[in-house]
Parts: C-alpha cells; sequence; structure tokens
C-alpha cells in the first residue's frame, strides 16, 4: 500500500500541473510582491504549460491572502507569495487563524531587495541627516506612508523613527501603488518602499532617495548611501519567494523549486530582477524555510523594540 501511494504522488507530480493554478498575491497590482508574482508566474507557465493566476487579495496587513493559502487544498493549485510580511505579522497580530510556519510549507525563494528611504520633492531635506532635522523640526506633521500595517515598508520606518527619535505619523495604506500615488501627489512625504516598485519613479525624478535600508548600497542605486552611513547599526531588507499549503506533495515542491530556481538562472529574467535592486536566493526549500524562520525571529525582536502593533 506505502509503494502503490509512492506511485500514485509521483505520477501526480509528472502529471502536474493539468490545469491553472492559483497564484495568492496579499496586495493590489503594482508593488514589489506583484512584480515578483508576475515575472515568475510568467516564466512557470511557460515551462510548465498552464497559467498561473495571479489572484490579488489585498487586506488585512497581508493576512487575508494568507488565511486563504493556509486554508486552501494541499494539491499544488493554490501557490502564495511569500513576503516579509508573513514574518513580521507572526508577532504583530496575536490572534491570527493560521501559523504561517507550521501551515505553510517553503517552495523557493526568489529574490532580496532593499527598502529605499524616499521622499516626495517637495520636501527640502537632500539626506538622511538633513530629513533627521526636517522631521523633528516638524514633530508629528511629517506623514510617513507605508503598504501597509505590518509590511517591511512599515516596520523599516518603525525601526528608523526608535533609532533617531523622530515622530512620523505612519498613514498604512492596502500596498505600495496606493501608497505611492499619494506619495507622488505629496499628500504623505515619505516611504521606505521595497525598491522594485519606487525604483522608476526614482529614475524619473518624481520621487528623491536618500538611502537604501540595506547594509551596503544597491547596485541598481549605486549613488545612494545607506541609512546606516547616518544611521550606525541600521538595516532592513525585503525578500520574496513561494510557499504552498503544509501536506502539499513533496514531489510537486521539488517540481516548483526546480523550475523557479530555472527561472532564476536565466539571463533576461536575471537582468529584469537586477533592475529592480534584486539580489538572487535560489536553493532549496529548506533553505528558503531557513530564511522565513530567520526573519520571523528578528523581526519579532524588532515588534517587541518598537512596541509596534496592528493598528
Amino acid at each position: 500500500a506505502s509503494m502503490l501511494s509512492c506511485a500514485g504522488t509521483a505520477q501526480a507530480a509528472d502529471d502536474y500541473p493539468n490545469h491553472a493554478v492559483r497564484w495568492l498575491v496579499g496586495y493590489p497590482p503594482g508593488g514589489s510582491t506583484d512584480i515578483c508574482a508576475r515575472l515568475i508566474g510568467q516564466y512557470l507557465a511557460q515551462k510548465l504549460g498552464q497559467q498561473f493566476i495571479i489572484e490579488n487579495k489585498p487586506g488585512a496587513g497581508n493576512n487575508l491572502a494568507t488565511e486563504i493559502a493556509a486554508h486552501a487544498p494541499p494539491d499544488g493549485y493554490t501557490v502564495f507569495l511569500v513576503n516579509p510580511a508573513n514574518t513580521i505579522n507572526a508577532s504583530l497580530y496575536k490572534n491570527l487563524s493560521f501559523d504561517f510556519i507550521r501551515d505553510m510549507a517553503p517552495v523557493a525563494g526568489f529574490i532580496r531587495v532593499p527598502n529605499v528611504m524616499e521622499v516626495n520633492p517637495a520636501v527640502p531635506a537632500k539626506t538622511v541627516a538633513e530629513f533627521i532635522a526636517y522631521a523633528k523640526a516638524n514633530k508629528g506633521k511629517v506623514n510617513m506612508a507605508s503598504s501597509g500595517v505590518g509590511t517591511s515598508v512599515h516596520l523599516s520606518g518603525a525601526l528608523f523613527m526608535m533609532m533617531t527619535g523622530v515622530n512620523l505619523v505612519h498613514v498604512p495604506y492596502r500596498g505600495a501603488a496606493p501608497a505611492l500615488t499619494d506619495m507622488l501627489a505629496g499628500h504623505v512625504q515619505v516611504m521606505f518602499d521595497n525598491l522594485p516598485s519606487s525604483i522608476a519613479h526614482i529614475q524619473a525624478g518624481r520621487l528623491r532617495a536618500l538611502a537604501v535600508t540595506t547594509a551596503t548600497r544597491a547596485a541598481a542605486l549605486p549613488n545612494v548611501p545607506t541609512v546606516a552611513d547616518t544611521v550606525p547599526g541600521y538595516e532592513a531588507s525585503a525578500f520574496f519567494g513561494m510557499a504552498v499549503p503544509k501536506g502539499t506533495p513533496r514531489p510537486i515542491i521539488d517540481k516548483l523549486n526546480r523550475t523557479i530556481n530555472q527561472a532564476l538562472a536565466d539571463p533576461a529574467l536575471q537582468a529584469r530582477l537586477a533592475e529592480l535592486g534584486g539580489t538572487n536566493i535560489a536553493g532549496t526549500p529548506e533553505d528558503f524555510g531557513k530564511i522565513v524562520v530567520d526573519e520571523t525571529n528578528k523581526w519579532t525582536k524588532v515588534v517587541k523594540a518598537t512596541g509596534a502593533t496592528a493598528e
């Protein structure tokens, strides 16, 4: 019976996928998570012969999409775009109906990207030091946009406030795209956005990059300093990957992992991801699982230290 079961699982993986796959993304179209899903999804569709249909489910700081994914059938036909909120929300929210590490199985990592501290051009500050002085002189009057409560965009800003003593008014949105719309219009003044969704606006001069949040400069913005150059010890970044409901057959996970790693080795896709400021984190499902656990531990400490809560 055991042998027959294994043979059946292997056969299922050989046939997988035989119809369209639903790819849940916890944010609206246009942000970094959505961009990554569409780039990888297009490659998967070409190689595996079935559509990977992006289903944007914004809401509850990414928890709505995560809850749907965690409770979906473990058959490989629902996949989930993992992002930093999944490692942050574990400590930010107290009454989740799921435990991400317990209920989801890692498939593969895609890229790690810096966040970028950016301002509307109407803000007079040209450097991080000038921004700190400006924010302190306008206490409670400078609005900080984020792509939602619990995102790395939110926590990167919270960490900045904790380490500098500035008081920014947090304005959460349902994703990066609507936050950027208000940034461009000048309704909010500063944002610590994931680089992929902001880089085109920065390069066009519609937003001004003050610094990147990683420990070293980003290749995509080589002339932009790090926050740590002004605020020693500051570091934050975002990462993206895929997970499936726990219990999904391992042969299906392995097939997805192999194809994603092939995608990340494709020169055309590599070039596109590099343009977005991404660093490749291809590897095994276990490699990606370790990233998720390590990031969960890191952000738990930041949430406790900053006193951040789900609003």
